[in-house]
């Protein structure tokens, strides 16, 4: 059995969905107070619910009774609920999952978390913090440390509305960022399930190509036809949000402003090598400004 932790969240239900065309059972762990609708899609892909919460590890002991593998995606950055916080559900939530898989016996814990970033904010601290707990020993783990998310990055969440031709800009704009789809990170985290050459490592995933702010505004431009009004938040602006943040949330996306203005590429070619992907498999940003303009994609 693999249990899946976020499931019911965007890149969570797309790995049960992988696993289960993979033919791998899934139990899909959610809250009592989860949207209906997200619980009856992760039943129609097959997937078993267990209730529970981060926060409440008698909970979670139940949840990792008989598993294999663990997969976690859970966060409390887009989705929160009463009692949610980074310390609540990102660092000590995640401690307890992790120290249920290892009391339960579970084989292989997969957590989803993202590259060093060089500002310190508490979310970084919080996936740092598992990723510790997970090196200390007791099951075998792997970590997906991804970059950008495509489809959060590029939308209207973060000042990125392709619509209406739209674009907020962080830093100069001009260096590469190795963004990748969310459909890929599902597809590393699933096929990391019952592979060995992938245990008991931190991989770094980018997608197919690394491009700039700026070049994607024109990938957009391109396949949109239309010319983008852009605005731009100085370097500068972000360190003085960042300082000046009195709260963890909002200190993290200030640090995670900060790493998208200094930009990241990723050298796909490890990754690959570990799950035997070919790079042009992968979900580009011109597949996706392509799919958002109505265009056919290849």
């Amino acid at each position: 059995m693999n249990l899946v932790v976020g499931a019911s969240g965007l890149l969570g239900t797309e790995i049960c969905r992988r696993l289960a065309e993979r033919g791998k059972p899934v139990r899909a762990l959610v809250r009592q107070s989860t949207d209906p609708a997200k619980q009856g899609t992760l039943k129609d892909l097959g997937a078993g619910l267990v209730y529970g919460d981060l926060k409440d590890a008698a909970s979670l002991e139940a949840a990792c009774r008989d598993v294999s593998a663990v997969v976690s995606t859970a966060s409390s950055t887009f989705s929160r609920q009463a009692g949610d916080s980074i310390a609540s559900v990102d660092s000590q939530g995640q401690l307890n999952l992790v120290r249920a898989a290892k009391a339960a016996g579970v084989a292989h814990f997969i957590f989803i978390s993202f590259p060093q970033v060089p500002v310190d904010f508490a979310l970084q601290s919080a996936k740092r913090a598992v990723e510790k707990e997970l090196a200390a020993g007791g099951l075998a783990y792997t970590v997906l440390q991804p970059t950008f998310f495509t489809e959060v990055w590029l939308s209207p969440a973060v000042g990125f509305d392709a619509a209406n031709a739209t674009a907020q800009i962080y830093g100069s704009g001009q260096n590469p960022i190795s963004w990748i789809s969310y459909l890929d990170v599902a597809r590393f985290a699933a096929a990391s399930v019952g592979n060995a050459a992938a245990r008991n490592s931190v991989i770094r995933l980018g997608g197919p190509e690394a491009l700039s702010p700026l070049e994607v505004i024109e990938v957009f431009e391109q396949a949109g036809g239309r010319k983008f009004t852009v605005t731009r938040v100085p370097e500068e602006t972000l360190r003085a949000q960042h300082g000046a943040a009195t709260d963890p949330m909002q200190e993290s996306f200030a640090g995670l402003m900060l790493y998208y203005a200094h930009g990241d590429t990723i050298d796909m070619r490890p990754a690959l090598e570990i799950f035997a992907i070919r790079l042009p498999e992968l979900v580009s940003v011109r597949h996706h400004a392509r799919r958002l303009a109505g265009l056919a994609v290849n």
